[in-house]
């Protein structure tokens, strides 16, 4: 089974600039948020009632993403995924009281059950950087945001707890902060990371 690795952070972080500077120093299969393409993302934007919609069609994007990158031949790379969606953004939306409590069990069932079928991946990128950044990069960008930079010290809270009790050996904490698109500082230990954890990129 191929390797995964994950970018997560909070909205606006820039897990997808990220991937972007990666996939231009290295091969990867990879899959991306794809927010424009998602059914319910505009119509959760405009009314929350679709956002038990939204989170179960994330989580099954995911789910199929992650089969597709565990069965490709080169190293799989995503920005978020499934575990970000669910211990992030789906506990987000529960706080928030856009999801029920029924809801919010719901997702947490098909999560589960997924994780059953499918491994957790291999290394996380975790990506932090200060307010004023993540505010201007999620004002900057073209695309549909539900998440806004006053969530981002909640889903800090959340992304935290998910991945406090996994070893540290299955996660890279990166500030970034201060870096410009082509991520000089990241970049280089993220790929040596990868290098330790798929033996086929050494």
């Amino acid at each position: 089974m191929n390797k995964l690795i994950v970018i997560v952070g909070a909205s606006g972080v820039g897990k997808t600039t990220l991937m972007n500077a990666l996939t231009s120093k290295y091969e990867f299969a990879v899959a991306y948020e794809q927010h424009d393409a998602r059914p319910f993302q505009s119509l959760f934007k405009q009314d929350p009632k679709y956002a038990l919609a939204n989170q179960l069609d994330y989580l099954l994007l995911r789910a199929e993403q992650e089969r597709e990158l565990r069965a490709a031949a080169r190293p799989g790379l995503m920005d978020g995924g499934l575990d970000l969606d669910f211990y992030g953004f789906t506990r987000l939306f529960h706080a928030r009281g856009w999801l029920s409590a029924a809801e919010f069990d719901l997702c947490r069932r098909l999560h589960s059950l997924i994780r059953q079928t499918l491994p957790p991946p291999d290394l996380i990128a975790h990506l932090r950087a200060d307010s004023q950044t993540v505010g201007g990069r999620l004002a900057s960008r073209n695309r549909i945001n539900i998440a806004s930079a006053q969530d981002t010290e909640q889903l800090e809270s959340y992304i935290a707890e998910w991945l406090n009790p996994l070893p540290e050996s299955k996660i890279l904490r990166l500030d970034v902060s201060k870096e410009g698109k082509e991520y000089p500082v990241s970049v280089p230990l993220i790929l040596d990371r990868i290098k330790q954890t798929v033996p086929k990129a050494a």
